[in-house]
């Protein structure tokens, strides 16, 4: 996609932009709002990174654009939904509150065009680390930001020799046993809550692992992040859902390359355990 064009969904949904941190790829952000609209957004929590700003403040100009971009959609008349996540779990202290024309909640459910019910919810709940070991979350969290500094100086290298953002924290990720066993794990026990739900599917985050996955009639979606992917999940005005990536922009020209999900092979990977 290339100029000033913009594609119109019904729904857009987006997690993890952590801003409030380095990682955050806010200027990718607020390029992808400018070519996409939406009658509904749900922000799928950690949209503030209250975890890092705790630690020291970070809010450039970009950080602020977004909010702001977000606001004056909301003004325009697009419904939005802030669902809490673990970084940002101050918000569940102000669930049903509206903040300029967005709502806060911790969960919720959405309706699609074609009458299928989705479940939206961050994740967090259902991490057990982040519930039972917050010491290890947060030492998690130090170890994640070491990751990401290493994704940064990858980017930087790559961008100087004229090539386009990949992450290597996420292509690292996968590649890890026990990672890809919580990812399993996390999508197993999101897809059974839905069940317990009486809902057709769950859209959650959490994780910054972008797919789109049916499980036994259950369609599991997660949105990705902001930090090691730039994608978000849009739905249709049939009821379809598809992720949006929104890598890079390279040497002024807009560059959207279609995303290519890491899959994460769960019978194989409990065949091997």
């Amino acid at each position: 996609m290339s100029g000033t064009s913009t594609r119109n969904f019904r729904t857009l949904f987006i997690s993890d932009v952590h801003l409030g941190s380095k990682g955050a790829k806010a200027d990718f952000l607020i390029d992808f709002l400018r070519h996409h609209e939406a009658e509904k957004i749900f922000l799928v929590g950690d949209i503030v990174d209250g975890w890092r700003l705790r630690r020291s403040w970070h809010w450039p100009q970009t950080h602020n654009d977004v909010v702001q971009k977000l606001l004056r959609q909301a003004r325009k008349g697009t419904e939005i939904t802030y669902i809490a996540g673990n970084h940002d779990e101050f918000a569940r202290n102000f669930q049903g509150v509206h903040f300029g024309g967005i709502v806060v909640a911790d969960r919720a459910i959405h309706e699609a065009a074609d009458g299928k019910r989705f479940l939206v919810i961050h994740g967090d709940q259902f991490d057990a680390v982040v519930q039972n070991a917050r010491w290890l979350a947060y030492l998690g969290d130090f170890a994640y930001d070491a990751a990401m500094a290493m994704n940064r100086l990858v980017a930087r290298f790559r961008r100087t020799f004229g090539m386009p953002y990949w992450s290597f924290s996420s292509w690292a990720k996968v590649r890890v046993k026990k990672a890809v066993n919580f990812i399993g794990a996390f999508q197993d026990v999101l897809t059974e809550e839905a069940r317990r739900s009486d809902v057709d599917g769950v859209i959650c985050g959490h994780i910054h692992h972008p797919t789109i996955e049916n499980f036994d009639g259950i369609q599991y979606i997660n949105t990705g992040d902001w930090v090691e992917n730039c994608t978000a999940v849009a739905e249709d005005f049939d009821g379809s859902f598809v992720i949006l990536h929104w890598p890079h922009v390279l040497a002024g020209k807009l560059v959207n390359e279609p995303f290519v999900p890491m899959v994460v092979d769960q019978r194989a990977d409990k065949a091997a355990a």
